[in-house]
Formats: C-alpha cells, sequence, structure tokens
C-alpha cells in the first residue's frame, strides 16, 4: 500500500469489534501510512508484536508528541507534564512517587472496602424501582468513590471533580475554557489539602513537593489529575461494556455464573476483548531516530499510532481472536498498555472490575441489559466511549 489513509478510520459497525478496514491493514499492511487532522502523514501500526514494540521502545516518543509542532492529539488532550505525556527520566521520577499507591499488596489491602462499596450501591439499586441505571447508580460511582478516598477528595467535592474530569478528556480545542476552570478546581482542591493534611495521595504529593523538592505546582496539578483520570473513566466504562459483552455471549455468561472463581480470568478475556474508544488507538508517539517496523523504515520524527484494539486480536498471539472466550490462557493482552506507560494502575482496576462481577453476579445473578445495543446512546466528544445510561433489570 502506498496511497495514505485518511485518519481516523471510520469506525465499525459493531461497538465489539475492531473497524474492519484496521482489521485489514494489520493482514495487509500492518505498518500502514495515514494522513492526520492537520495534513501530518503518519503510520498506523496494527499487528501485536509492532504495537508492543512502540510501547516499549525509548526510540517512540510521547514527550515529542506534546511539544508545540506536534500532530494534535486526536483522543483528547491531557498536559504534557502528566505521566502520559512523558518518557524517562522524568516520568520514571514522578511514577514512583505514585507508585506506591498501587502495589498489588496495597491494592489488595483496599479489597475489602471496594466490595463494601459494591454492597452499598447494589443495596440502593435493590431498594429502588427497576430498571435501574447501572451506569449512573454503579459503574460510574464506584471507580469514583475509590479513587477519591485514594487522593483525598473531600465526599463534597466528588460529584465536582468527576465533571472536571469529563471536561479534562473532552476535546480542549473545542471548549478550552471547561478545561481550564477543571486545571483550577483540582489545585483548589490541593490548596485545601495543603491546608488540612490526612492520610491519603494528594498529601504525600504535597509533602514530595515540599519537602523532597521533586514537584512544581504545575506537576502537582497535573500529577492529581492523571491519577483521577486514569482512576475511574477506564474502569467506569469497562463495567459497563463487559455487562455488554457478556449478554452478548450468553454461553460465556452462564459458565460464569455457575462458577464465580472464573472472575479472575474473565477479567483478563474482557480486558482483551473491549473495545473503549472508537478508534482503539493508543495516543500518538514519534520516533526519535529512524526505526524498522515489519520491513517498514520509519524515519526521525515520525508520528505512530498504536492499534491495541488490533493488536489484541492478533491471530498469531490469539487462537480464534474474535471468540469471546472466558478461559483463555495464556491472554497476554496489551488491554494496559507495555513499557514505561503501562497502567499504573492496573492493580486498582482488575480488583475493581473482579469486585463488581462478583457483587453484581452475586446479588442480582438475574442482572440482564433492557435495552438492545443499537438503543445505547454514548457521550459525545470524550476520548472513551461512555455510555450515558445502562437501564438494567435483574
Amino acid at each position: 500500500m502506498t496511497e495514505p489513509l485518511t485518519y481516523p478510520l471510520a469506525p465499525g459497525p459493531s461497538i465489539h469489534h475492531p473497524s474492519p478496514q484496521m482489521t485489514d491493514l494489520r493482514n495487509r499492511c500492518p505498518v500502514a501510512p495515514v494522513t492526520m487532522p492537520g495534513d501530518t502523514p503518519a503510520y498506523l501500526v496494527t499487528r501485536f508484536a509492532d504495537v508492543r514494540q512502540v510501547l516499549v521502545d525509548p526510540r517512540f516518543s510521547r514527550r515529542a508528541a506534546g511539544e508545540a509542532d506536534a500532530p494534535a492529539q486526536e483522543l483528547g488532550e491531557l498536559e504534557t507534564d502528566s505521566l502520559i505525556g512523558m518518557d524517562p527520566p522524568e516520568h520514571s521520577r514522578l511514577r514512583r512517587l505514585v507508585s506506591r499507591a498501587f502495589t498489588p499488596r496495597r491494592v489488595e489491602q483496599l479489597r475489602p472496602r471496594v466490595a463494601a462499596l459494591v454492597d452499598e450501591l447494589i443495596d440502593a439499586m435493590i431498594d429502588g424501582p427497576q430498571p435501574a441505571d447501572l451506569a449512573t447508580l454503579f459503574s460510574t460511582p464506584l471507580p469514583v468513590q475509590v479513587i477519591s478516598e485514594l487522593l483525598g477528595i473531600p465526599e463534597h467535592d466528588r460529584h465536582r471533580a468527576k465533571q472536571w474530569s469529563d471536561a479534562m478528556m473532552s476535546d480542549w480545542r473545542v471548549d478550552p475554557s471547561g478545561a481550564r476552570a477543571a486545571l483550577d478546581g483540582f489545585a483548589t482542591l490541593i490548596a485545601a489539602r495543603r491546608a488540612d493534611p490526612a492520610d491519603d495521595l494528594i498529601t504525600a504529593l504535597i509533602h514530595a513537593q515540599e519537602h523532597e523538592d521533586k514537584l512544581t505546582e504545575h506537576e502537582l496539578v497535573s500529577m492529581t489529575v492523571g491519577v483521577l483520570i486514569g482512576g475511574h473513566e477506564t474502569t467506569t466504562n469497562l463495567i459497563n461494556m463487559a455487562l455488554l459483552t457478556l449478554r452478548r455471549h450468553p454461553d460465556q455468561f452462564a459458565l460464569l455464573k455457575q462458577d464465580l472463581s472464573r472472575i479472575p480470568a474473565a477479567v483478563e478475556e474482557l480486558l482483551r476483548f473491549i473495545q473503549l474508544g472508537d478508534t482503539g488507538v493508543m495516543l500518538p508517539r514519534i520516533t526519535t531516530e529512524e526505526v524498522e517496523l515489519s520491513g517498514v523504515t520509519l524515519p526521525a520524527g515520525t508520528p505512530v499510532l498504536a492499534a491495541f484494539v488490533t493488536a489484541n486480536r492478533d491471530p498469531a498471539v490469539f487462537p480464534d481472536p474474535d471468540r469471546f472466550d472466558i478461559a483463555r490462557t495464556p491472554n497476554n493482552h496489551l488491554g494496559f498498555g507495555a513499557g514505561p506507560h503501562h497502567c499504573l494502575g492496573a492493580p486498582l482496576a482488575r480488583m475493581e472490575l473482579q469486585e463488581a462481577l462478583h457483587g453484581l453476579l452475586t446479588r442480582m445473578p438475574d442482572i440482564e441489559v433492557a435495552i438492545p445495543d443499537e438503543d445505547l446512546n454514548f457521550k459525545q466528544g470524550l476520548a472513551v466511549r461512555c455510555l450515558t445510561a445502562l437501564p438494567v433489570t435483574w
């Protein structure tokens, strides 16, 4: 293929599968020339091995993708000095400050609290009318509550923090005032915690800034924003999409209900299978020197888009990749990325998904989505596929 395609590609007809055009590229032209908005030439990478190399190879830079002359980000914008926009060693320095809150041991200590929150939310749903909106009553408040408690966001500010998060995940070019207001709001939260410290992550980051001289004020705000967004947006939408995916595969849903010990493996398959965004492509990276991928030479300064959604359906790695199989093993998917930018909150997200499924299938074993896929509505202008509502009965 020599003629560049216009990116982003047209989405596929189903929310459950990648675009057929993107799948075809993986089979015929795995490193494909594309033209991004603004007529910027780039390459779209679709095979597992190549996508993983883009994620782990330091020659593919996230920092360079956020510089002034770089192509505009098409999946929503975060500040260039948040973790998502950094390269080592700056990225490594800041990541170490936050990683202690998300170690597997620390996450396991949080499991009873998360299970209790799951029960509280389900109690409220059961006491209310049917159908109930799972998105509003369960999928959104659960991860927002968990990450807010970790950060130290007061309960009366959590609704506003969620609104700020949505503003940060929207396209800043359409409404820059929303993002600026969100940053001001987070700065106010940090100032309040500085005046009234507690045993939470914001206080720990403030301490690191003031006493260890590791964080600037700007970095502190960016870090708080990044942790809040990363700590709930993906998990909220995974819970919703998990139920839709299970509804679409009744044999696997029945198997899971019969044996809840399968939940951890089911979560891994859901992470592999679910496409959270319309494009299924990670934020762009820029080559810092000449690199070869699948026989294609990419010059220094080339924007590269890694399609994790087709990588997770690569038949070279996952036999019968379009089959949803909760017993799939091995399952070394890229749902949380790889390399330095591997999702910091992956252990927490996994645990929350496990507890959410366990609670719903234990307390509501007959739960069903009350509308067909074609009647689902998604919020516009967000980087991830976020449902406006998910009515369920049980």
